[in-house]
């Protein structure tokens, strides 16, 4: 499995998180577990297809070009043979600046690209990427769309903006009273804001920020016990943690360590 990561243009760095692809020959494929982390992918499926279950047995075909909105139930693909991909992962806010459709309809599935853009734009941009001969390359010319997708006259709402910032200063043990008051009417208006412009709502994206924060530590092994790691991650205690824990990821986090169906997102957080 080769996994790699790049930087944006400068003028993307507060849309865009990282670029990445992944190369994984077809004798090293494996049903693989995705987990929430917060950041929306649009994703250019390069290799084979790559089946996403949605029961045990039963499985879509991903969209070839296509969008991942925020995942917030952890779900299972698997790669009919070879991997190759190139994805462009946005902060929680960075996608919102591309398209007017509320991110709330993209939350939990693929959306193909070409029901966000002009499927004329979409279709010369995959080929282009298709013909690309190196990820820097594909880099160069999916920042030209992003440029000219860019609504510069779009303004997202301030509130919801400071919201995202004290929630990831915090580490996602954020009381939106500490940052609204407790006016009830700006809370609904923050509350519809954010599941137009993130997909879900302030409460989620916190846990999904702590869930990010101990999943990194437990991966890398920072601290020594579940207790630690939940203190650290900002959980009220070691129950707290394995609640959210199994509710993003499916299981325990004793029951990932090791587990080969989280090598793909370990390589996410490591």
């Amino acid at each position: 499995m080769e996994y790699l990561t790049y930087d944006p243009h400068p003028d993307l760095e507060p849309l865009i998180n990282k670029y990445w692809s992944l190369k994984v020959p077809e004798h090293e494929k494996s049903r693989q577990r995705i987990v929430p982390d917060g950041c929306i992918e649009m994703a250019f499926i390069l290799g084979d297809d790559i089946k996403r279950y949605t029961s045990e047995q039963d499985f879509i075909l991903q969209p070839r070009a296509m969008v991942l909105g925020q995942v917030m139930d952890p779900f299972y693909i698997e790669p009919v043979g070879t991997v190759d991909t190139f994805a462009i992962s946005f902060f929680p806010l960075g996608f919102s600046n591309l398209i007017k459709t509320s991110l709330e309809e993209l939350v939990n599935k693929e959306t193909p690209l070409d029901h966000l853009f002009d499927p004329v734009l979409v279709k010369d941009l995959e080929n282009h990427i298709i013909h690309a001969k190196s990820t820097e390359e594909r880099i160069k010319i999916v920042e030209a769309f992003l440029f000219d997708m860019l609504q510069e006259s779009k303004v997202i709402d301030q509130i919801v903006r400071t919201t995202v910032e004290a929630i990831y200063q915090k580490g996602g043990n954020v009381k939106l009273v500490d940052v609204i008051g407790d006016d009830k009417s700006h809370r609904k208006h923050l509350e519809r804001q954010f599941k137009k412009h993130i997909g879900i709502s302030p409460k989620q994206l916190g846990k999904v920020i702590r869930l990010q924060a101990a999943l990194t530590s437990l991966l890398n092994k920072d601290k020594e016990s579940l207790t630690e790691i939940a203190y650290s991650s900002n959980y009220y205690d070691q129950s707290h943690f394995i609640k959210d824990f199994k509710e993003f990821t499916g299981i325990t986090p004793k029951d990932l360590l090791g587990s080969e169906e989280l090598m793909l997102s370990s390589k996410f957080y490591k």
